[in-house]
């Protein structure tokens, strides 16, 4: 999950907001492609899922491989959270799948290049502590309790708000993984072709990559139990999205679903501060509870798009 944003100057026309999603067209000779890869890590001998602390652990994991492969550390109230190398992130999903959020590339080929070379590292690493690690849609068998929740104050957040929107919201956090690519595009038109037949070949994707028909260590009747859960799991940041197939979709549309979408935080000097079912539309107008009399930086309405979770985005 995202690395929190900082600065970027205050927003004072929502016009800002449109434009920090056009600022993204890029010509094409300048196009990338850039992937996320998550998987969950377990301890060998007893078949549970790592935990954060001790020698066996995702903090293990992580300062392994800044010692042993030069990553630089990123740390949140103490605790080594991530790692930075080369354009690329290493970060942590709420249950403790590791994530690696690739550099932009050029093509897909050294995005595979990438991607196995992470791989090795990992295996370096887990070997010498006796871990694992296993690329899953869902996990097969621990249950909610066995998968301890990593200490990041966006995740504190998102945990008790899960528990009151939809109904299997807190096991996409602990018990999904997932992965993803990042293409760009440029222009309006181009962003919108791209979005639509990104939406509209998700279901296809779902089917061919399904790999989670396992829960407690049981067929669970789905071939893809991750895609279950995303059925119900906050209907105010999920889905389909309809309205990106309707005419004259474009920038303006995506302002318009995103300021509409709950927030959950807002992050100042190194604190997640509760803005849980918020109004981003407040916020712009100085409104927000969380921090009245304030309005947002662009920083904030970067971290607010990376809390929308459809099956494709902006």
């Amino acid at each position: 999950m995202s690395i929190p944003q900082t600065g970027g100057g205050p927003v004072e026309r929502r016009e800002q907001l449109v434009e920090y999603l056009a600022s993204g067209c890029k010509p094409r000779e300048e196009w990338r492609i850039g992937t996320e890869h998550e998987k969950f890590g377990y301890c060998k001998d007893t078949l549970k899922p790592l935990p954060y602390d001790g020698p066996r652990s995702i903090k293990a994991m992580l300062e392994g491989l800044r010692d042993k492969f030069g990553w630089t550390p990123l740390d949140e109230g103490g605790n080594i959270i991530g790692l930075a190398k080369d354009g690329a992130n290493i970060s942590l999903e709420p249950g403790g799948q590791l994530e690696l959020s690739g550099a932009p590339l050029e093509n897909i080929h050294r995005t595979c290049d990438e991607v196995n070379e992470h791989l090795r590292e990992v295996r370096a690493v887990a070997d010498e502590i006796g871990a694992g690690f296993i690329g899953l849609g869902a996990a097969p068998h621990w249950t909610h309790d066995d998968m301890p929740l990593m200490p990041k104050g966006r995740y504190r957040l998102m945990d008790g708000y899960m528990q009151r929107v939809g109904s299997l919201g807190t096991q996409m956090m602990r018990r999904t993984c997932t992965v993803q690519v990042n293409l760009d595009f440029e222009s309006e038109a181009d962003m919108v072709q791209k979005l639509r037949v990104a939406l509209a070949l998700q279901p296809v994707a779902t089917a061919l990559f399904a790999n989670s028909p396992f829960l407690h260590g049981d067929l669970n009747g789905h071939k893809s139990w991750r895609s279950r859960i995303w059925r119900d799991l906050d209907p105010d940041r999920t889905g389909m999205l309809p309205f990106v197939f309707e005419e004259g979709f474009g920038f303006e549309a995506w302002v318009d679903y995103a300021l509409d979408v709950p927030m959950y935080f807002v992050f100042r000097d190194g604190v997640y501060l509760d803005a849980l079912g918020q109004s981003f539309r407040d916020f712009l107008a100085g409104r927000l509870p969380a921090l009245p009399g304030e309005v947002p930086l662009l920083s904030d309405w970067a971290d607010h798009l990376t809390t929308i979770f459809p099956e494709a985005r902006i």
